[in-house]
């Protein structure tokens, strides 16, 4: 059974105004536990507004949108949210972390949150922190440590919850070169024990890391790539011709 389907997805915003927008014309995919999936597209293109959709942050006018067979479009706002907490996680471009708070209760926020009891959330943690190297500074705050330690809180504040599927929005895009790679190879680790993930990036490198990469043109899908046992570099390069044909409008 598929982890994530979505059938025929359209998104309009101002749909009953003299000017509505079709930010999704007409999305259809699969998605299997473990697959790692970029979704690249030209600013516009509609990659946000598929992400918020799965993401149970906005709804489908048309389609259908299954995640383990719940139907996100009849979940009320209080049930996508409960929904969010117990089956997504989340990593963005800016962290997200609250400064008020060490990176200890950043990362415990959403089990205290789902009002789990503390030693589970010590028995979680222990694991993460060893695999993301962040043992040493788990009781400082998001101020006192870099980007690249501040996105590697995140994403054990992500991976907490043991998500059904992780959601990555630009995951590298306030980060430098080398911070980039360390963050790709953390994703490559958590994807290879199991973990879902759903990737939407500007970067050809960052996409190069993914098993399949989706391009989306104008609301729909365009072109999808399968890396299979090509090498990084390989797939970067098939990633960026595909990436020059869309922006040129090329067939």
């Amino acid at each position: 059974m598929q982890l994530l389907h979505l059938s025929h997805i359209q998104r309009t915003y101002n749909e009953n105004s003299s000017h509505p927008v079709k930010a999704l014309k007409d999305i259809s995919f699969d998605v299997n536990p473990g697959e790692y999936i970029a979704i690249m597209g030209e600013s516009g293109a509609g990659k946000s507004t598929l992400l918020n959709i799965i993401a149970t942050l906005e709804k489908a006018n048309a389609g259908e949108a299954l995640l383990n067979g719940q139907d996100l479009n009849d979940l009320t706002a209080d049930e996508a949210a409960k929904y969010r907490r117990e089956h997504l996680g989340f990593i963005f471009q800016h962290f997200n972390l609250l400064d008020s708070l060490s990176n200890r209760d950043n990362i415990y926020l959403p089990l205290v949150l789902a009002r789990a009891p503390i030693n589970e959330m010590d028995q979680r943690l222990k694991p993460l922190a060893q695999a993301l190297g962040i043992n040493k500074i788990i009781d400082r705050y998001p101020s006192e440590i870099s980007g690249g330690q501040q996105q590697r809180i995140a994403i054990a504040r992500a991976l907490i919850t043991q998500p059904d599927l992780l959601l990555a929005d630009e995951p590298t895009g306030a980060l430098d070169s080398n911070t980039s790679n360390e963050i790709l190879h953390l994703f490559d680790t958590v994807n290879q024990n199991g973990q879902t993930i759903i990737m939407v990036t500007h970067s050809a490198a960052a996409a190069s890391h993914a098993k399949r990469t989706l391009f989306i043109k104008d609301g729909q899908i365009y072109h999808e790539l399968f890396r299979g046992d090509e090498s990084f570099k390989d797939y970067q390069e098939q990633i960026s011709n595909t990436m020059m044909t869309l922006t040129n409008g090329g067939e």
